[in-house]
């Protein structure tokens, strides 16, 4: 009876051993999984560094070389990133190097017809090189339409070209051809009768890129 006794007092201490460490077990892995479910939330909850944004366009007036481009304002109308958001000839008219071709456009009545061109290279001559032609001539020039029409398209290449692309032989809008040379330390252009230097060159409008020139190439007369 005695035996029978300790047999079964023994058989219970096994049991309250093996069920204790199966308890224990059970404790480790809710700690084990408490732990990993705690770092799998602190790593979900904490937020990615943002990288910041690269800007996919330069500003405009990176974009720009030449001498010349200092005498465009800084900023405001007439500016580089002001002249980006518009047309080419609304861009034009607010540039003050611009003035009187502003006004030769006006009254060829291409003013349309430049803001509405889907790309263009446009050869601009600054308001001096205007200034060289005697005033007997230039106004000859303005009232006859026709030829101003010539002399305008003249400046005007039915493609986009950067500083790179533009270099080559190139067909004008008037069906006629310009040559240009050299690079971003220097450029010019001619028709074959005038050679014209760029004096700030890749200015940027929405549909144009323009060089901005120290003559009027008359070649188209």
């Amino acid at each position: 009876m005695k035996l029978q006794t300790t047999s079964r007092n023994a058989g219970l201490a096994a049991a309250a051993i093996a069920l204790s460490l199966t308890l224990a077990a059970c404790g480790e892995e809710d700690d084990s999984s408490a732990g990993s479910d705690d770092t799998s939330q602190s790593a979900s909850e904490t937020p990615m560094e943002e990288s910041p944004m690269e800007s996919t366009e330069a500003a405009a007036a990176d974009q720009v070389f030449g001498d010349g481009c200092a005498a465009v304002p800084t900023s405001g109308d007439g500016s580089f990133d002001s002249m980006v958001k518009d047309p080419v000839a609304t861009a034009a008219s607010t540039n003050p190097l611009l003035s009187t071709l502003v006004t030769a456009v006006g009254e060829a009545d291409l003013a349309g017809t430049l803001n509405d061109l889907p790309e263009a290279t446009v050869f601009a001559p600054v308001n001096d090189a205007f200034a060289a032609i005697p005033e007997k001539d230039l106004n000859a020039i303005l009232a006859d339409k026709a030829m101003l029409s010539k002399i305008l398209t003249h400046h005007v290449v039915g493609v986009e070209l950067d500083p790179m692309a533009v270099v080559g032989e190139q067909e004008t809008v008037n069906k006629d051809m310009l040559t240009v040379a050299g690079d971003e330390t220097g450029m010019t252009v001619s028709d074959g009768t005038v050679t014209a230097n760029v004096i700030c060159g890749n200015v940027p409008t929405a549909n144009a890129t323009v060089y901005i020139i120290d003559q009027v190439l008359a070649g188209a007369k």
